[in-house]
């Protein structure tokens, strides 16, 4: 009876153990890094509540910039919708550097703390720039400020939803390169990721709901984010490396590959 207990357990962890015993993640938390991080987003909170932004006078078009005056377009409730789908999609995505490596989960709490810090910083620093900024929508030249944003009609600079999805991609990038880099899911999520946030980008603009430097500057705040918090988690020399479990007669032979 011993023997054959004994031999169920090792075939029920020969099963499972490569699923749960398998590479360490190329990224760490660190307490010092943690609380730094944590600093600088709390004190850009903190400083969002003593900004008060007012309502800018709505001038003519002659005082935007010649740049920002080539698209300028009424409000679309169509294009605000599906942007604000689509960033919400691309801020999932990072998902696939977890869920990539479906023999190891441990690691998860690792990437939830990277991505909330990101995330977190990518909304401190949008919102600190829209309240010192307070720049009208280009909706607002058009004659009209739609039902329901009469609080945010001068909130234009920079665009959050493009932070948002410019984080998420570059986040899954920069993530993913770094865990499987020989993986034949990069090229595509990563183009993907980034098309689908180049696309919340464009229906902002088509939308009215933000001027074409609004977008790019959005896109540089997420993008920086995305890349920045993951650079300074990564642990430079490591590999992935598995656990395989080998049944031995009545034992287990335990094999680390690299």
């Amino acid at each position: 009876m011993k023997n054959i207990l004994q031999k169920k357990i090792i075939i029920i962890l020969y099963i499972f153990l490569p699923y749960t015993l398998f590479s360490e993640s190329v990224y760490k938390l660190d307490l010092k890094t943690e609380l730094m991080i944590g600093t600088v987003t709390a004190s850009l909170f903190t400083a969002n509540f003593f900004i008060n932004s007012d309502p800018r006078d709505i001038k003519s078009k002659d005082n935007i910039n010649f740049f920002d005056k080539q698209f300028i377009y009424p409000y679309n409730k169509t294009a605000d919708k599906i942007s604000t789908i689509g960033a919400a999609t691309v801020l999932v995505l990072p998902v696939f550097s977890v869920f990539e490596n479906k023999k190891d989960l441990k690691f998860l709490g690792t990437y939830g703390v990277m991505y909330a810090e990101a995330f977190l910083l990518t909304m401190a620093t949008k919102d600190f720039f829209k309240q010192i900024v307070s720049r009208n929508r280009p909706y607002v030249y058009e004659g009209h400020i739609p039902a329901g944003k009469e609080d945010e009609y001068y909130h234009s600079f920079p665009s959050g939803h493009t932070s948002y999805a410019f984080l998420g991609a570059t986040f899954l990038a920069a993530t993913f390169s770094k865990e499987y880099h020989d993986s034949k899911w990069k090229l595509p999520l990563v183009i993907s990721s980034y098309s689908i946030a180049a696309t919340v980008g464009t229906l902002r603009i088509a939308s009215g709901s933000h001027f074409a430097t609004d977008v790019l500057a959005g896109a540089f705040i997420g993008s920086f984010y995305g890349w920045f918090i993951p650079y300074l988690h990564f642990k430079p020399g490591s590999s992935e490396s598995e656990i395989v479990v080998i049944p031995a007669g009545n034992s287990l032979r335990f094999s680390v590959l690299f």
